[in-house]
């Protein structure tokens, strides 16, 4: 009942807080008054009250805050079930599959008709009766066959992980043959296996902790992982903590058995390893899975092997440093059995990167992939589980390995047709440039500008997106000079902003990019003599006089009026502008800002100081950059000394209004003598 509680308690909280952030915005955008608003505020809390009672109120007897009942969270249409508390809630699914709450007695409880929850106490029995009453017969059964029944009633102080009966039936026949042919010295040298010379409760059987167990003193390995999950040799506890007389019983969910061998010695011994454990010699790790430890191996068997291409395996096996990365990309940092697995979960690997751990009804994956053939293959030092895949990390990777199967299928071609395969494929210290497939428009075809492009996409040093700076230059194979523009929202090279992480690769290293780059070929008034859209800004520029100051070196973002900014200004407000340069210039500065801004680097409320007037107001709406309320017809014409956005208008200052409601705003007319317009 508790976890129902929690849970209803934190859905209805999470909607008080998003619907009373609904309120106050509607207050703030739209001056609500405030009796209305407290009208909502009261009408809530009474649709607050109302639903969490009636969650309350229709919970059954057993489901009500009573005693000793525990809450199971059980797959459906299976028997697996999992005990959960608030903490341990699994957002009502276990790998992906569906799940519903149940209630049980807690152990050791049962109900009494007519009263609520499970107040009764079962009287304590020993270990051999407690098996009948929690269910694992067989084992009971086999307890008496193998003349353990005298040990577990008699005195004494043990702990028994008690196999299901499910557990049983699971197990290949002709293991079962062999215990149940010599029940005196197999049958009871498993089951003396299973138990522990001591009482343990589940809050002792500590993550990692190892106890001796009374075959041999052979350990049994503990796991108690953070999401609740207890295990044992891997095999899970599913009713943990059944008090007996003289000791205790914790129910599995399979029969386990002694481990004697260390990881490695498991891959030395398996053919289908074979090539595995050529690899870990060759790159000297066999140390690792032979030392004391608590890993996960993710073995790629032969056949994974061979469905790599010759030439790729090839060169991995013959790079130590690639080989090392690829194998220790297999290695988890801690052991991972695979019941303690409830949904996908990223995990560090000795290669210092992360891989998704997860589930899917009962398979277990890999980055989202069922590719685990055998899992929970024990070691002394750790867990081993089979994979019909190999994992090659970006670390282990050329260029072209690092675009494939990415985003930028369109980019990777291009750079392939551009002749540039031997760069993709070497050893040469590169940085790819790879726009995403949407940057480019309609059909490309490889042309020698085309190629001379691609080319200008890739740069003479293999980085990564951290180490760039403001105002940084980089040099590209066709001998261009790309620069960097960090903003507070983007990190921009030239007019193409980087879109996703870095892939870093044995030697090269990609940026994805947003844009193809447009390399700068001029100045800011060489790119609007260029363009047919500016003819009358240019000759604008000309009679103002500032023709200079856009040649000169520099950082200048221009939004530039086109022919269609001007004439729509009239030919007489035209006429009488052009007529006063002095005005003339002061308009024109107004469009250009100090400092490069790439489209990339505009946020939803971006600021830009003009060379004269007040500062420009820039944002974004559906993808559009807007400066002062005017869309920018077309961003990112890129220049040696800044960069030229196209506005259909002129641009006009504003200026918000300190007492009207912030909908409303004040406009200037262009001019040296600004008339102060009333809302």
């Amino acid at each position: 009942m508790f976890v129902s509680f929690c849970v209803s308690f934190l859905s209805h909280l999470c909607f008080f807080i998003l619907f009373l952030s609904f309120c106050v915005l509607l207050y703030s955008l739209f001056c609500v008054s405030f009796l209305s608003f407290c009208v909502f505020f009261v009408l809530l809390m009474l649709f607050i009250f109302l639903s969490f009672s009636e969650t309350l109120l229709s919970s059954s007897s057993l489901l009500s805050f009573s005693p000793n009942v525990c809450a199971m969270q059980q797959i459906k249409g299976t028997d697996k079930k999992y005990f959960t508390n608030c903490k341990q809630w699994y957002h009502r699914k276990i790998c992906s599959q569906p799940t519903v709450i149940t209630y049980e007695c807690c152990p050791g409880y049962e109900k009494i008709p007519g009263e609520k929850g499970c107040p009764a106490a079962l009287p304590l029995v020993n270990i051999y009766n407690t098996l009948g009453v929690v269910g694992a017969t067989t084992t009971k059964m086999y307890s008496e066959r193998a003349q353990l029944k005298e040990e577990i009633e008699g005195p004494g102080s043990f702990t028994f992980f008690a196999p299901s009966n499910e557990a049983w039936a699971a197990l290949p026949t002709e293991i079962l043959d062999a215990l149940v042919s010599n029940v005196n010295i197999e049958l009871l040298n498993a089951l003396h296996y299973h138990m522990v010379n001591r009482r343990l409760t589940s809050e002792e059987l500590k993550h990692g902790s190892s106890f001796a167990s009374m075959y041999q003193d052979s350990h049994v390995h503990i796991h108690h992982y953070s999401n609740g999950i207890i295990t044992v040799n891997c095999a899970r506890l599913i009713k943990p903590d059944q008090h007996a007389t003289n000791g205790i019983v914790h129910v599995v969910d399979r029969v386990i058995t002694a481990i004697s061998n260390d990881m490695q010695a498991i891959i030395d011994i398996d053919d289908d390893l074979e090539t595995l454990r050529t690899a870990f010699a060759a790159a000297g790790l066999t140390s690792i899975l032979e030392n004391e430890g608590q890993y996960t191996v993710f073995a790629p068997t032969n056949e994974a092997f061979e469905k790599i291409p010759a030439e790729t395996l090839n060169r991995i096996l013959g790079d130590p440093v690639a080989l090392r990365d690829l194998l220790n990309y297999h290695i988890l940092k801690n052991m991972q059995c695979a019941e303690s697995i409830v949904s996908g979960t990223p995990m560090e690997t000795l290669q210092g990167t992360v891989l998704e751990v997860g589930c899917d009804g009962n398979q277990m994956t890999l980055n989202g992939k069922a590719i685990i053939t055998k899992k929970d293959q024990l070691g002394t030092n750790g867990v081993i589980h089979y994979i019909n895949e190999l994992l090659i990390p970006d670390s282990a990777k050329t260029l072209l390995e690092l675009a494939e199967g990415s985003s930028v299928a369109m980019a990777t071609k291009l750079f392939v047709e551009a002749g540039l395969t031997t760069h993709l494929t070497g050893s040469e210290a590169l940085t790819m440039l790879a726009p995403l497939d949407e940057a480019f428009k309609g059909s490309v075809t490889m042309t020698p500008d085309m190629r001379k492009l691609m080319t200008n996409h890739i740069v003479k040093e293999q980085m990564s997106s951290k180490s760039l700076y403001h105002g940084q230059e980089l040099e590209t194979l066709g001998g261009l000079k790309l620069r960097v523009f960090v903003y507070r929202n983007n990190l921009c090279i030239e007019n193409a902003c980087i879109a996703a992480h870095d892939k870093t690769g044995r030697y090269a290293s990609m940026f994805t990019v947003d844009k193809v780059l447009t390399p700068p070929m001029g100045t800011v008034m060489d790119v609007l003599k260029a363009d047919d859209r500016f003819s009358l800004l240019v000759g604008a520029i000309q009679t103002a006089g500032m023709t200079e100051l856009l040649n000169q070196q520099g950082t200048l973002t221009f939004f530039a009026p086109t022919n269609d900014a001007f004439n729509a200004l009239g030919q007489a407000e035209l006429n009488k502008l052009m007529r006063n340069p002095g005005e003339l210039s002061g308009v024109l500065r107004y469009h250009l800002g100090e400092g490069m801004l790439v489209s990339g680097g505009v946020g939803s409320h971006t600021r830009l100081k003009p060379l004269q007037g007040e500062k420009l107001e820039l944002g974004v709406r559906n993808y559009t950059v807007y400066v002062n309320k005017v869309p920018v017809a077309h961003a990112d014409l890129m220049a040696t000394n800044g960069v030229v956005h196209a506005v259909s208008s002129v641009i006009k200052p504003l200026r918000e209004s300190q007492q009207a409601h912030p909908h409303c705003l004040q406009t200037e007319l262009i001019s040296q003598h600004r008339t102060e317009a009333s809302c």
